[in-house]
C-alpha cells in the first residue's frame, strides 16, 4: 500500500446530491509547479474498445416494465457509495442490487432516473478529465489511482442506456417534487436529501417503488436462470476444491476451507455471494456462524454454507454437511437422513400454485416426525405441528428456504401476499434448506447428539411440472456424500484453471 493511501483523511464532506467527496488530506504534498506542468503533458488519449453487455436488452425491458408500473412519474434509483472498512480503506464495492438489476452498472455513486415518458438516463461519473489535475492527484477518483473510468459515450455503448454526467444530477433532483416522483431511499444520502418527502404518505409512495422492483424480480428470465446456473456451477467446483483439501485424519482450520472456496469464487465469479459459513462440530449448530475460527476434527460433521456470486452478480446458495472422517456414524446418518427426507419432500411438493407456507409445513412435518423417531420430541407430531405449540422448532429454528437471485435473499421488499404468504409461480428460483440443530448445551437431547448440526440446501427452479434442482451437481443422500467425498480426496488438490 502506498504512503498516500495510508494517510488519515480529513472529515469527508459530501455535497448533497452530487456524490462529490473531498479527498484532500492534511499531509498531501505541496507539489511544485514544475512537477504539475510536467504531469499535465505527454499523455496519449486512447478510446476504450467497448462491447455491449449481453444483459443490456434485459435491463432495458426491466426499466420499461418499471416505468409502466408508475405512468407519468419520475423514478430515481441510486446505486450507493463505497463503504469505509477502517480509517481510509474501503470495502470492495458492490452496486446496489435493485439499481444493478435495472442497469448493469458497476460504478459507485451512479443514479438511474426514469422520466414520466419512460426515457431512462444513467448519471455516472465519467473518466478523469485531463484539463484538471484529478487524474493524477485524486486518490478516490483519479485515473492513475483507481484505473480508467468510461467516458459517457463508452458507458452508453456498453450498457445501451442514455448517460449523463453525475455533476448534472443535483439540478435534475432540484426540479422534482415528492408528489410527482418516487425515490429508492436509503442508498444515497445526497439523493434522499435532493428529493425531500413532504409527508409520511410520500415515504409510503417511495416504499411502493421498492416493493414493485422486488416483485418484478420474483420471476426469473431465461438469461437470469443462465446466470444463476453459472454461479451454481462455480459453487459446485468450489465445494469440490474444499473436499480435495479436507483431510480425514487430522484437523485443519475452518478458515482454510473458507479461503479455498473464496479463491474459487474470486477466480470464477465476482466474489462470494455472502459470508461463508464453515462450522465444524458444535459450530454447525450456530445458524450464521461466520467467525470460522474453529478446526475440523475426525469424527465430527462439517457444515458448509457457501455460494459463488457470478460476474453479473447472481449468487448461488448451497449447503452441504459432510463427515470429516469420510463416513457417517449410525446416529449421524440417522439425523442426516431425516433432513434429506425433509428436503426431498419439499422439492416433491413444489410446483406452480402451491403456497409458500405449505412447502414450509411439508418440510417441517418430516423433521418433526424424525425428531419423534429419535425420541426427542416431548409431544406427539400433531401437537408439535400445531401453530399454538411448534415445539419442534427448538431443533429447526428457521424456515425451509427463501427466494434467490441477484441477492442471496432476493425480493426482500416484496409484499407478503406475493412472497411468504403467497403462491409459487413458474420461473421462481428459491432455496430448499431444512436443518436440524442440537446445541451443545441442550440437556433435552441425548448427550451423543449434542453439538450435531445438519443442513442440506439446494437451489431450485419452479417449472410448469414441478421444480428442477439447479445444484444437482453436488450429492445429497448420505451414501452419495460419502462416495463423493472419497472421490474428491482421491483426485487431490487442484488450482482453478
Amino acid at each position: 500500500m502506498t504512503e498516500a493511501d495510508q494517510a488519515t483523511p480529513e472529515a469527508a464532506d459530501t455535497e448533497a446530491g452530487n456524490g462529490k467527496t473531498k479527498t484532500q488530506q492534511t499531509h498531501d504534498p505541496a507539489y511544485p509547479e514544475k512537477f504539475l506542468e510536467f504531469m499535465r503533458t505527454g499523455w496519449r488519449d486512447a478510446e476504450l474498445a467497448v462491447t455491449g453487455t449481453d444483459g443490456a436488452p434485459n435491463y432495458a425491458a426491466r426499466r420499461a416494465r418499471l416505468a409502466a408500473a408508475f405512468p407519468g412519474e419520475t423514478l430515481v434509483i441510486p446505486s450507493g457509495h463505497e463503504k469505509v472498512r477502517a480509517n481510509d480503506t474501503g470495502y470492495n464495492y458492490r452496486p446496489g442490487s435493485d439499481f444493478f438489476y435495472l442497469t448493469g452498472e458497476f460504478d459507485p455513486e451512479s443514479v438511474l432516473v426514469v422520466r414520466p415518458d419512460g426515457e431512462a438516463t444513467l448519471f455516472v461519473r465519467p473518466r478523469s478529465p485531463r484539463d484538471t489535475d484529478e487524474f493524477f492527484k485524486d486518490r478516490m477518483y483519479g485515473e492513475l489511482w483507481i484505473g480508467r473510468r468510461h467516458t459517457l459515450a463508452e458507458k452508453e455503448a456498453e450498457l445501451g442506456v442514455k448517460t449523463a454526467n453525475l455533476a448534472d444530477l443535483p439540478e435534475v433532483l432540484a426540479g422534482l417534487t415528492a408528489k410527482g416522483s418516487r425515490v429508492l431511499r436509503g442508498f444515497d444520502p445526497g439523493v434522499d436529501a435532493g428529493v425531500l418527502p413532504w409527508s409520511t404518505a410520500d415515504l409510503d409512495r417511495d416504499q411502493e417503488l421498492a416493493w414493485t422492483i422486488s416483485e418484478h424480480k420474483l420471476v426469473k428470465e431465461a438469461w437470469e436462470i443462465a446466470q444463476l446456473q453459472d454461479a451454481i456451477d462455480a459453487t459446485v467446483r468450489g465445494f469440490e476444491d474444499v473436499a480435495r483439501i479436507l483431510p480425514a485424519d487430522r484437523a485443519v482450520s475452518e478458515r482454510l476451507i473458507e479461503g479455498v472456496f473464496g479463491l474459487r469464487a474470486r477466480h470464477d465469479g465476482n466474489d462470494v455471494g455472502y459470508s461463508s459459513i464453515v462450522g465444524n462440530g458444535a459450530h454447525a449448530t450456530i445458524l450464521h456462524w461466520i467467525r470460522n475460527d474453529g478446526r475440523t476434527r475426525p469424527g465430527d460433521l462439517l457444515l458448509m454454507d457457501m455460494g459463488v456470486e457470478n460476474r453479473n452478480l447472481y449468487t448461488a446458495d448451497v449447503t452441504r454437511t459432510v463427515p470429516v472422517s469420510g463416513q457417517f456414524t449410525p446416529l449421524q446418518k440417522q439425523v442426516y437422513d431425516v433432513v434429506y427426507a425433509s428436503q426431498q419432500a419439499g422439492m416433491d411438493f413444489i410446483k406452480p400454485g402451491v403456497k409458500f407456507e405449505d412447502v414450509h409445513t411439508t418440510c417441517m412435518r418430516v423433521l418433526a416426525e424424525g425428531l419423534h423417531d429419535l425420541g426427542i420430541l416431548p409431544v406427539s407430531v400433531e401437537e408439535a405441528m400445531d401453530k399454538d405449540s411448534m415445539l419442534y422448532r427448538r431443533w429447526t429454528l428457521h424456515g425451509f428456504g427463501h427466494m434467490l437471485g441477484i441477492d442471496v435473499h432476493d425480493c426482500a421488499n416484496a409484499r407478503k401476499e406475493h412472497y411468504n404468504k403467497g403462491e409459487l409461480n413458474e420461473g421462481y428460483v428459491l432455496t430448499v434448506e431444512p436443518g436440524l440443530y442440537f446445541q451443545a448445551e441442550d440437556e433435552l437431547v441425548p448427550e451423543e447428539l449434542r453439538g450435531v448440526g445438519v443442513r442440506i440446501e439446494d437451489d431450485v427452479l419452479v417449472t410448469a411440472e414441478g421444480c428442477v434442482n439447479l445444484s444437482a451437481g453436488l450429492p445429497r443422500t448420505s451414501a452419495e456424500v460419502e462416495t463423493w467425498l472419497a472421490e474428491q480426496r482421491e483426485a487431490g488438490p487442484r488450482l482453478p484453471a
